[in-house]
């Protein structure tokens, strides 16, 4: 059982405030859950490998401060099925507190495991619920984004509490990803806009209803195949975030990098502050850009194709 990584291309912060948001799953980078028996009455434990810990799923506890944990119990609860008998390992290529999703991707395949675990089919539905659940409890307030694009792995234009909307990609697009190498907390970043808004919504208001501008006028060129107009509108919407204080020096740093060696657009992806940055570029300008990237202090970088 696993599941793919996730950028979001337009709209992250705003669509915390109705504002729509693109995301597309990153599916070359994934979260992995295998499942393997354990003697009868042992009950379910779930192996950590990148961790090297092995932990029980005690239905009666009520702490939260292990997500893999809380994830089994709550599928467990949800599905009316007691513990299995089963040791579940989880691994991630996915690297943590970047903007790609690495909790919202592990809970998936944690709560694809336990169901197969227990025989019991579990819906998209129901495991984009569960996972929405754990978010909330981790992220504080957030978009519903991560868990979405994640658990159905496709493109979504997302707005909160209105129907998924998945987007059919009318052309390929290119795109380059580099992490800082600095954590994204998306939690304090979250709630630093939100006393920014509460503090200054005159201010702030007109800035979150542009970055809505711009997803829906990214959605319109996606859905034509329209990839080479994207950039322009991802370097409006990166310099939008500038604004609600989200970027920092080392994201600002890569994507005039990624923009002096030749691509379309560049933009911070996900909570800010640190994290992971995307350029669009043409497919043969790809790896340059991605060496330059590496160059300039990007301690990862990858390039991933969006079909």
């Amino acid at each position: 059982m696993n599941a793919p990584a996730k950028i979001i291309l337009f709209g992250e912060h705003a669509v915390v405030y109705g504002q729509p948001a693109i995301a597309v799953p990153v599916s070359s980078l994934r979260a992995e859950a295998t499942i393997r028996p354990a003697p009868v009455g042992t009950g379910l434990h779930i192996e950590a490998a990148d961790l090297n810990e092995v932990l029980p799923v005690d239905l009666e506890s009520d702490l939260v401060d292990n997500a893999l944990i809380l994830t089994a119990r709550t599928v467990l609860k949800a599905l009316n099925a007691p513990p299995p008998d089963a040791i579940i390992t989880v691994t991630s290529h996915i690297p943590m507190a970047s903007g790609l999703g690495s909790g919202a991707a592990v809970s998936t395949a944690v709560a694809r495991a336990v169901a197969k675990a227990v025989h019991v089919d579990i819906t998209l539905e129901q495991t984009n619920q569960i996972v929405y659940e754990i978010e909330k409890i981790y992220h504080g307030t957030p978009s519903g984004i991560d868990n979405t694009v994640i658990v159905y792995e496709q493109p979504v234009y997302f707005i909160r509490e209105q129907p998924i909307e998945k987007l059919t990609i009318g052309a390929p697009m290119t795109l380059v990803i580099a992490d800082t190498g600095e954590a994204s907390l998306t939690r304090i970043a979250v709630g630093d806009v939100r006393k920014l808004y509460e503090a200054e919504p005159e201010r702030i208001q007109p800035i979150i209803m542009e970055i809505g501008d711009i997803a829906r006028r990214a959605k319109t060129a996606i859905l034509n195949g329209n990839i080479s107009s994207l950039g322009p509108l991802m370097l409006k919407n990166h310099a939008l975030l500038q604004k609600l204080t989200v970027s920092a020096p080392s994201l600002d740093h890569l994507v005039d990098t990624a923009m002096e060696a030749g691509a379309q657009g560049a933009k911070l992806s996900g909570g800010g502050r640190g994290g992971n940055m995307i350029a669009l570029c043409a497919p043969h300008r790809a790896e340059h850009i991605k060496e330059a990237l590496l160059r300039s202090g990007a301690v990862r970088a990858f390039i991933t194709k969006v079909t």
